[in-house]
């Protein structure tokens, strides 16, 4: 089928200009400047037209860092329920963290997700496989045209999740950098949160409130702990992408018009890549410290939300080089598992939904240009997992968009939210954007408040 999405306005690879997007089947056939008279090879067997006048069309999100909980946690969420959020939110892309029940940690462990998303994943997808302390030799039997890289928890985590002996970490750096796959890592020191734990308990009680999680999980233990994982990357010649960098002595480790995709010291297996990059999260650069009083454990995350001042820092990251890539993640619990405090409460939000529409908020506020925000969330985690054929409005790739509407106020109910956990820290908030349409490869999974509850994306290729 021929589709031609007419009367918008392209935003792509640094420009926004008025462009008509044609899609044959499941690629981009053309981009073309619109015209009364259509050329007659655009024209031709055209089966459907979207209208997209006063609409910005944009690469489909890639959302690189996702916890949708499947198997073994389905009562927060799944990959059918988040995947219908993400389709929502515009996002046409995701990769998967390991941390489930069981761990994806083995080889059966990860053939198990993708025959569970090749069945209910309404949009694209793949997922990493976990590190631990003694799998590293499982890393040279993964297909590295299917798998993403490798997760890495250099702090607090679940189970043998957590990669805590300086052997095996010597040993997981060193496997990654010798197959040619990332290693992407959460930094934060665990002797450094049990010792603040400690102190805070001694002084506030056995379950803190959430005001004191940011002394909890504090800057030290983030800075210390991505100090260790840049070291050990160049040592062993390692990509390292560092997952929620959420503090500004973090960001300094990156440097200003450095850490972008073109960064040096770049791999010596693809010269093109980096070696190091930084992530940073929807929720890091929209809430801050100063939020707690007010939504309390519905933005307790790991590693916590900062200061007004850490906030400042990685928005101003966004547009000098050193963020290379925004997601945001999407960590769903019940709301029952978010009561109490810094020990009782769960850590995580879920964002998929709504994070390309608060990003557009930030795009309204001057924070980040909407060139620059396509770049982040679209361009570069395409650029940097090697993800072929996605992130770009370019011919012969697929036709994975979101078009979005700008001056078209809507609050967030509970209704509007997809995801399984019937919640969101962004409940009662106004905004001024609205995906209008979601297409995935070429076939449009939401429009008009509805997902395609039968349609499935597909598994990722790389490299």
């Amino acid at each position: 089928m021929r589709t031609i999405i007419r009367g918008g306005t392209i935003v792509n690879e640094g420009v926004a200009i008025k462009a008509d997007v044609i899609i044959d089947g499941e690629e981009i056939a053309a981009i073309e400047k619109p015209s009364p008279q259509p050329a007659p090879h655009s024209s031709q067997d055209i089966s459907q037209e979207i209208d997209a006048t006063g609409c910005y069309i944009l690469p489909g999100i890639i959302d690189t860092h996702v916890h949708f909980r499947e198997p073994g946690l389905t009562e927060k969420a799944d990959i059918d329920s988040e995947s219908r959020a993400a389709a929502a939110g515009g996002v046409t892309s995701y990769l998967e963290m390991p941390n489930t029940v069981p761990q994806t940690t083995t080889l059966e462990a990860l053939a198990d997700k993708y025959s569970r998303a090749a069945k209910s994943s309404h949009v694209n997808y793949a997922f990493f496989f976990g590190a631990t302390n003694d799998n590293s030799h499982l890393f040279r039997q993964l297909n590295p045209h299917r798998v993403p890289g490798i997760k890495l928890f250099m702090g607090s985590s679940t189970g043998n999740m957590l990669v805590d002996r300086d052997e095996a970490l010597e040993r997981v750096f060193a496997t990654a950098a010798s197959i040619g796959l990332p290693v992407m890592a959460h930094c934060e020191d665990t002797a450094i949160i049990e010792r603040n734990m400690q102190m805070v308990k001694a002084g506030y009680g056995d379950d803190p409130a959430v005001t004191l999680h940011p002394l909890i999980r504090s800057e030290e233990a983030c800075l210390l702990s991505t100090q260790k994982a840049i070291g050990l990357a160049r040592k062993h010649h390692t990509r390292l992408h560092v997952a929620h960098v959420s503090t500004a002595e973090e960001l300094e480790l990156f440097g200003a018009d450095g850490a972008g995709v073109k960064a040096k010291p770049q791999t010596p297996k693809n010269p093109q890549l980096p070696q190091l990059s930084a992530e940073v999260t929807v929720g890091h650069l929209y809430f801050s410290s100063q939020d707690y009083p007010r939504l309390g454990t519905r933005i307790k995350v790991n590693p916590s939300i900062k200061s007004p001042v850490d906030q400042f820092v990685l928005r101003q990251g966004l547009t000098d080089g050193r963020v290379t890539t925004i997601a945001t993640d999407h960590a769903p619990h019940l709301l029952t598992q978010k009561e109490g405090g810094c020990a009782r409460a769960a850590s995580g939000m879920p964002m998929v939904q709504f994070s390309l529409v608060t990003m557009l908020e930030l795009v309204d506020k001057g924070v980040i240009t909407i060139e620059r925000m396509v770049e982040l969330m679209a361009h570069n985690p395409a650029r940097l997992f090697e993800i072929r054929q996605r992130g770009f409005l370019r011919p012969g790739y697929k036709a994975d968009l979101a078009i979005v509407r700008p001056n078209t106020p809507w609050t967030l109910t509970t209704e509007s939210i997809e995801s399984k956990c019937g919640w969101s820290p962004l409940e009662g908030h106004t905004f001024n954007w609205q995906v209008q349409r979601t297409l995935c490869n070429g076939h449009t999974v939401y429009s008009g408040g509805g997902t395609d509850h039968n349609y499935v994306g597909q598994a990722l290729e790389f490299r």
